[in-house]
């Protein structure tokens, strides 16, 4: 019978996994810290295999401490740092580059030019965010723009973004392992996907303008669903 929900708390500078019961009781709870890199002034980053590592430690850790079947655990439900965003090469499972974390200010500079250009109300109506550098869109754009070769297979379909809970689902559901890449699930949520300033709140639909806008092909984004 499944009877528990296992939930994980993915966070900017700890994962947490909480198990509960049906009657939504504590089980079990468990957390492991993972380290922040500084590469210069104001630029925060991740490791997302680090990310992985710790949110799948502490996960195995409450169901061993708890002594359940995995086949008990009805659900998995995930919440996470939003806008931190991650982009990996979706052939091999390996990321191109670091996590570039919401607290990042490398484009601070692009931000302030949508903000005081043409583009600030269409963004503040549609996103219903203002242009910031604590959202993905232009993280986004700054990797395709500074990794190598990166444009280019994104543009062939070769690379897929995600913020945290995006990429833990695919990894969840096979992409940690190179036999299983092609059945794993590239998906966000309605709510995660609005904090990345591409996702249109009155079409419930990635903007293709914005995506243009940013020069970022709508193939490596995943697929929005109302959970």
């Amino acid at each position: 019978m499944k009877k528990y929900i296992l939930s994980l708390d993915q966070g900017t500078s700890s994962s947490r996994a909480i198990l509960y019961d049906k009657k939504f009781n504590i089980v079990s709870i468990a957390q492991k810290e993972f380290p922040q890199y500084y590469p210069k002034a104001s630029w925060v980053e991740h490791k997302p295999d680090e990310i992985w590592d710790s949110q799948i430690a502490v996960a195995k850790e409450v169901i061993s401490k708890s002594g359940i079947n995995i086949n008990e655990i009805a659900t998995i439900g995930i919440t996470n740092q939003r806008e931190t965003t991650i982009v990996w090469d979706k052939n091999t499972g390996e990321p191109i580059y670091n996590a570039i974390v919401w607290q990042d200010k490398r484009t601070s500079e692009l931000c302030n030019k949508l903000k005081n250009g043409s583009w600030n109300n269409y963004i503040r109506e549609n996103t219903g965010l203002m242009p910031d550098a604590y959202f993905s869109g232009t993280k986004i754009n700054w990797l395709l723009n500074n990794v190598k070769y990166a444009k280019e297979k994104a543009q062939k379909g070769d690379l897929l973004f995600g913020t945290v809970d995006s990429w833990l689902v695919w990894k969840l559901t096979g992409g940690n392992n190179i036999n299983t890449l092609k059945k794993a699930s590239h998906v966000t949520d309605y709510s995660n996907a609005s904090r990345t300033m591409l996702f249109n709140i009155k079409t419930l639909k990635w903007d293709k303008k914005l995506l243009e806008l940013l020069k970022i092909p709508i193939n490596i984004l995943p697929k929005v669903v109302n959970s």
